[in-house]
């Protein structure tokens, strides 16, 4: 595994996404129902990416059709967002925040301002773990009509969530850094890279969709 072959994985698995978000996002355009792009893509998304976790051998099979599925999911949540704000270019601030962030926290990993300790690491993980069982619960409420204001809601609070959930998401690319770097000097398999791959797709992907609703709540305060 070299952090060269990772880095060309990732840049496979992020054209996988951009094509079928695309595709999704045209098919929206010309009035098409996306729902099953919705649903479909963030179920299958949801199965492969477990499988990926628990086989990592099966990396190189299972990260391009995540990045494929997850594509179609970010397509019809992007596409349904801008038509909320058809006023201002929420994508695409949403995107360029997303890479920006990527590069910023790369940046920040390879000068050593912020070193990954076992404390770092634990705390981190642990923040990212209370973070989705809240909204698993969240997710369960919604089947009985009961919504957690503060995730969904644009008030100074839930805007202030958001950052904190942003701010969590960019700091797990740290902990994706590291993981590289030690696989690397662990001189890991070579499809190893795909799994890499697969785990800075999963971060990218949630830091996307924390800064999309984060620039909805602003927006929805304005307006």
């Amino acid at each position: 595994m070299t952090v060269n072959g990772m880095v060309t994985k990732t840049v496979i698995a992020l054209a996988g996404v951009v094509l079928t978000a695309g595709m999704t996002w045209i098919h929206y355009q010309n009035g098409g129902n996306i729902m099953p792009h919705l649903a479909g893509g963030a179920i299958i998304g949801l199965i492969v990416a477990l499988i990926t976790c628990f086989k990592p051998a099966m990396a190189p099979y299972t990260t391009p059709v995540y990045a494929l599925a997850e594509g179609c999911f970010l397509g019809a949540i992007s596409a349904i967002t801008a038509a909320q704000y058809p006023q201002v270019n929420i994508v695409f601030q949403s995107c360029c925040l997303t890479f920006g962030t990527l590069f910023v926290m790369l940046i920040i990993y390879q000068t050593g301002m912020i070193r990954v300790t076992d404390r770092l690491r634990a705390g981190i993980m642990a923040a990212t773990g209370a973070i989705c069982l809240l909204y698993f619960v969240s997710f369960g409420m919604g089947f009985f009509g009961v919504s957690i204001p503060f995730i969904h809601g644009s008030s100074w609070m839930g805007i202030g969530f958001s950052l904190f959930v942003v701010g969590l998401a960019a700091f797990n690319l740290l902990l994706d850094f590291d993981m590289v770097d030690r696989m690397v000097a662990q001189r890991a398999p070579k499809a190893m890279e795909w799994f890499a791959a697969f785990a800075l797709m999963v971060t990218l992907v949630w830091l996307y969709l924390e800064i999309l609703r984060l620039l909805s709540k602003l927006q929805g305060r304005r307006d």
